[in-house]
């Protein structure tokens, strides 16, 4: 069935239809989609019903999944900003280097040992390939589990990086599997492709930058065509690096998609959302085919072995190469614990090793051919042959070399999926139950009412990195807030158990928001009582019950009054005003708690050298706002005092780290 041409449309359409409903179900349990990927993949794949096989797409299966990979690593690299990676620059940069060098030699290592067939060639092979994380699978984890910016930053720059690393390393060590390999061609091969896929992403990157600041893309479809010359530039990226140096094209796309991903491009909002979809069709196929080419029986025969790697690697490598790359004061152990827990593998060594594995018992095959051809005997299959005792020394060596690539194509297909698998399913599956364990989810704020007020609100909260969420019941308005990038949640703010789901328990902050005075009031009610959250604020459109809400303990913003404030600010006091509305651009006002020991009982003279430049202390309070001031030089920090800090937007950034590392 799988073979006949007249059914491959109807079998990809398929296919894609089942990627999608599994991306929704997935979305739905907050889970990541590649656990439903490789489950449908690994159902039609079945022999029982062998839906689709090796012979499904014959020769093209290469050029499809080296196709789609460029699309998704493209579509990740374009997401890692700069300002992101700044988060942890120095952990980041050793995950990618220190990190990987642990990763490749710990699971080598762990192959060897725990296959007495698998050479050191191998081994390595295998630990190349497995020191891919990846943004197919990283970015649904963080998409369900909204942890620190810092730890994003990490997780995600490991997932783009080694995808692009691991998949060069397999290919220079697939290539000198030949005992004449030398360190030196390895090396070589290493920085050639890796050279050639920078400067030709590079290329690429500053020719369609070009395209889209100052040449005309008619401005009736300007959008439309700026989506699409993106999508090309990064096939073309991909097949240019490609043709020079065999998966030089993956170090390509990701470099092309970071260059313009941090440059200041057109339409930059239309073509994420665009990248976005396509990438998760792409992501959904291509998965469920490479799975679909996975005989269940591989996994079963790489059985304790295969088993006993998956487990040095995410209970022994993994915990190791995280303690060492973020070592240092700006990790907590919780959070080390986490980035150690979260390692999932993905579409790189997914897609490498498929094709590796093909390409092995292509080998094998010919290997099988030419000694059934030098053995004279005729009339019997090159199985049959080389299952005889009675052979040449020559066609016994071909058959015993055949025999050794079948093997080693099933270790390698064997372990490399069944880590996917494991580390799919159960570091992916728990991930968002490990956060919650852990405590690393950073506490929410949560805004009842998706209205201007609600989203301009949660716009500048985000801008200064806190964790939002917006509960709204009109279908409607939920479109518009999750197409203007914000976190929502479909249902009553009133309704006990849909402030539940919104992280009401984990919440600091309630603010309602809505245009009704009485469901405003009941919220606050209901998240004071029922969640004991510590800071809940009421928007009062009607003036006249500021003082009703205010004497049942609630917290009240009047609107009209806000207005009036606003208003008066621009006439008495123009500059704070226009600092104070344009907070997220230039500058910034933060409050923060002191935990940090180190200017615990120090004054605010000695204090405030310490802080970064532009930084500076402006109010003090002991949490309540009736204490608030602005201190003098002689004022002694104390435990959970409450330091307001002011000044230049990186600056106030720096100076709440270090007020407050925890």
């Amino acid at each position: 069935m799988a073979g006949g041409g007249e059914l491959l449309i109807p079998l990809v359409a398929g296919i894609i239809g089942l990627g999608v409903l599994a991306q929704v179900l997935a979305a739905r349990l907050q889970v990541p989609s590649i656990i439903f990927y490789l489950g449908v993949g690994a159902v039609i794949g079945q022999p029982g019903l062998n839906w689709v096989n090796s012979e499904t797409f014959g020769p093209a299966l290469p050029a499809i999944v080296g196709l789609a990979v460029a699309i998704i690593v493209f579509e990740g690299a374009f997401h890692l900003h700069i300002d992101r990676i700044r988060e942890a620059p120095a952990e980041a940069f050793r995950m990618v280097t220190i990190g990987a060098i642990i990763a490749l030699v710990g699971t080598a290592v762990a192959v060897r040992f725990a296959f007495e067939t698998a050479s050191w060639e191998l081994a390595f092979l295998i630990g190349a390939l497995l020191v891919a994380t990846g943004p197919t699978v990283i970015t649904p984890i963080l998409q369900v589990v909204p942890v620190r910016d810092r730890v994003a930053a990490v997780l995600e720059t490991e997932g783009i990086v080694n995808d692009v690393t691991a998949a060069v390393i397999a290919v220079v060590v697939f290539e000198t599997l030949n005992p004449a390999g030398s360190n030196t061609e390895f090396v070589e091969g290493f920085a050639i492709r890796i050279g050639i896929g920078v400067a030709v992403g590079l290329v690429v990157a500053a020719a369609v930058y070009y395209l889209l600041r100052y040449i005309d893309l008619s401005p009736g479809d300007a959008p439309r065509n700026a989506r699409l010359l993106v999508l090309a530039g990064a096939l073309v990226a991909f097949a240019g690096a490609n043709t020079l140096a065999s998966e030089a094209g993956v170090a390509a796309v990701a470099t092309a998609g970071m260059a313009l991903g941090n440059a200041d491009i057109p339409y930059e909002e239309d073509i994420t959302s665009f990248k976005g979809d396509i990438t998760l069709l792409v992501l959904s196929f291509v998965f469920i085919a490479l799975a679909a080419q996975l005989n269940p029986q591989t996994l079963v025969e790489v059985g304790v072995p295969g088993l006993a790697v998956v487990a040095a690697v995410a209970l022994l490598v993994r915990p190791f190469l995280v303690l060492v790359s973020t070592y240092g004061d700006r990790f907590t152990l919780n959070e080390r614990l986490f980035i150690s827990a979260v390692g999932p593998r993905g579409i790189i060594p997914a897609s490498v090793a498929t094709l590796f594995a093909v390409e092995l018992r292509d080998i094998a095959a010919e290997r099988r051919a030419e000694a059934a051809e030098l053995s004279g005997i005729d009339g019997v299959g090159p199985e049959t042959v080389c299952g005889r005792s009675d052979l040449a020394s020559e066609v016994a060596q071909l058959c015993s070399e055949a025999a050794t690539l079948a093997v080693q194509s099933e270790i390698l297909l064997g372990v490399v999926f069944l880590a996917i698998f494991a580390t799919a399913l159960v570091e992916g599956g728990l991930a968002r139950h490990i956060a919650q364990y852990l405590d690393v989810i950073p506490m929410r704020v949560i805004i009842v009412g998706g209205g201007k007020v609600g989203r301009s609100l949660a716009e500048r909260l985000e801008d200064r990195g806190e964790n939002v969420v917006i509960i709204e019941e009109r279908e409607e308005q939920v479109e518009i807030v999750r197409n203007a990038g914000f976190t929502a949640i479909i249902g009553n703010g009133t309704d006990t158990e849909v402030l539940r789901e919104a992280g009401a328990e984990n919440a600091k902050t309630v603010v309602a928001a809505t245009g009704d005075d009485d469901a405003n009031l009941l919220v606050c009610q209901l998240t004071s009582s029922k969640f004991d959250v510590e800071n809940v604020i009421a928007r009062a459109n009607n003036p006249d019950n500021v003082e009703a809400f205010e004497d049942l303990g609630v917290r009240t913003i009047s609107a009209s009054m806000a207005t009036a404030w606003a208003i008066d600010n621009q006439i008495e006091r123009p500059a704070i005003a226009h600092w104070m509305t344009d907070i997220g651009r230039t500058g910034d006002i933060q409050e923060v708690v002191v935990s940090n020991e180190e200017i615990i009982g120090k004054p605010v003279r000695e204090v405030g050298p310490m802080l970064p430049d532009a930084c500076l202390i402006a109010l003090v309070s002991k949490g309540d706002h009736d204490s608030a001031e602005v201190p003098t030089a002689d004022y002694v920090i104390e435990p959970d005092d409450h330091i307001t800090l002011l000044g230049r937007r990186e600056s106030v950034r720096k100076g709440m780290a270090f007020i407050d590392p925890d």
